[in-house]
């Protein structure tokens, strides 16, 4: 094991510290990491904290506003119980992606790539691909419907601009983790703040969101709202995101030893359920504007966003209720296309082990992501949107199962893991987590057939 200097006081640094971003070249410099400070425990929990918001993100970015509006305005609040379920599942799963980045020292695809035969890897790379091409095409159409409500910029053109962000990526990236993070997490705050300002204007009723908590049977006896079901799922558990947080949680440098393993994995398991937690609350306050705003008698269901944005204001009685939708829709898709950005090029990295640099593979990973939305807006227009945005959704949560069983074998036992890896009774948690995601994904596909 390696050794820092840390206060002046030599330790060993974990193998997991000196990989610490995806194209790193044989005899470049790394990024240094943000190394553990001081004695205190708040200061040590806080020197863990970053990680989970860039992960954060990804389950309130676009798609889950188009979900979330569409669920809300079909079904009122019955749908809530399943964006509850599917955060605490996602929290769940991300801490496995956290234990596994810290105490194997590799991310998902690294792992995937050291142990699986290459036929598997190649099929579980595509998969993730396609996954990434789905999100990323939510984040794009989303900011680029962004820049249309707020500046009415022509879609097509919104979609070039989210090209930008590559540049925006590379210039924080080249500060180092602490940047990005605090970057994100203000966007975090400001998506946060406007739906919170919206929704003590609305006024909704807490005792219909309260009914909304319980799961009801309606959710799989209905096609139609299992559709949203299932999109909502994909929408908040992210196949890419499992990649991603495994790999951003090796920009720390625990102490030394399974003691200081051991305590970075746990203070990184903070963070990230901290993280996800203003997430859920973002979701719910998503589903519950919508469902107190557009589900009414003789009011028909929104499905687009433009029409959330031109109708919000009329409902809420407030002038600004519209402005601050299009604002939280705009840094939703920003923050959301920045860390799909990077899952991108950790996937890559991962599973080909393709040494190039950040700016090559920044541009590669966002125009597989440009070319087809750029289609989509040409051919579809701003009338197709929302459809898209909750069918990319739909299309994410049928590619979980196949980032969401590698994730398990490697931390379920031991012989990956060693000592890190779960325990039995957690292990039975985490495998009916992802018999449930595939019973779900099946039972979707049955129902579409």
């Amino acid at each position: 094991m390696n050794s820092a200097v840390v206060d002046g006081v030599i330790k060993p640094v974990h193998p997991a510290a000196l990989d610490l971003s995806p194209g790193v070249q044989s005899g470049s410099t790394p990024e240094a990491p943000v190394k553990t400070i001081g004695p205190s425990g708040l200061r040590r929990a806080w020197s863990f904290a970053g990680p989970g918001y860039l992960v954060a993100v990804g389950y309130m970015d676009p798609g889950n506003w188009a979900t979330s509006l569409s669920g809300g305005s079909n079904f009122g609040h019955a749908l809530l119980s399943v964006v509850l379920l599917s955060s605490l599942m996602a929290m769940l799963l991300q801490a496995a992606a956290v234990r596994l980045g810290i105490g194997s020292g590799l991310d998902l695809a690294q792992a995937c790539r050291r142990h699986f035969p290459a036929r598997l890897n190649l099929a579980l790379w595509l998969g993730c691909e396609v996954a990434i091409v789905a999100c990323n095409l939510a984040e794009v159409l989303g900011m680029a419907c962004g820049l249309k409500l707020l500046f009415h910029t022509p879609l097509v053109v919104g979609v070039c601009i989210t090209a930008l962000d590559v540049m925006l990526v590379l210039r924080l990236q080249r500060k180092g983790a602490r940047p990005l993070e605090a970057f994100i997490a203000a966007l975090v705050a400001l998506i946060g703040a406007c739906v919170t300002i919206q929704l003590v204007w609305l006024q909704a009723p807490l005792r219909d969101v309260a009914a909304g908590v319980l799961p009801t049977s309606q959710i799989v006896t209905r096609p139609e709202m299992l559709y949203l079901a299932v999109g909502i799922v994909g929408a908040t558990v992210m196949p890419h995101n499992l990649y991603l947080h495994s790999s951003l949680v090796r920009t720390r440098a625990p102490d030394g030893g399974r003691t200081g393993l051991g305590q970075a994995i746990r203070h990184a398991t903070l963070d990230s359920n901290l993280a996800l937690g203003i997430a859920l609350l973002v979701n719910v306050g998503i589903l519950v504007l919508a469902a107190t705003a557009f589900h009414r008698p003789g009011q028909v269901p929104i499905v687009e966003l433009q029409d959330a944005y031109r109708l919000l204001s009329p409902v809420v009685g407030a002038s600004g209720a519209s402005t601050l939708f299009g604002v939280g829709l705009l840094a939703s898709g920003l923050s959301s296309s920045i860390t799909g950005t990077l899952a991108g090029q950790v996937v890559m990295e991962g599973f080909l082990d393709i040494r190039v640099s950040r700016a090559k593979r920044a541009l590669l990973t966002r125009s597989v992501a440009i070319l087809p939305a750029v289609a989509v807006a040409a051919w579809f227009g701003h009338e197709g949107v929302g459809r898209l945005l909750v069918l990319s959704q739909v299309i994410l949560g049928l590619q979980l199962p196949f980032a969401v069983a590698p994730l398990l074998w490697f931390t379920t036992r031991r012989r990956h893991l060693g000592v890190y890896a779960f325990g039995t009774r957690t292990s039975a948690v985490l495998w009916g987590v992802a018999i449930l995601l595939v019973a779900i994904n099946v039972w979707s596909v049955c129902k579409a057939l």
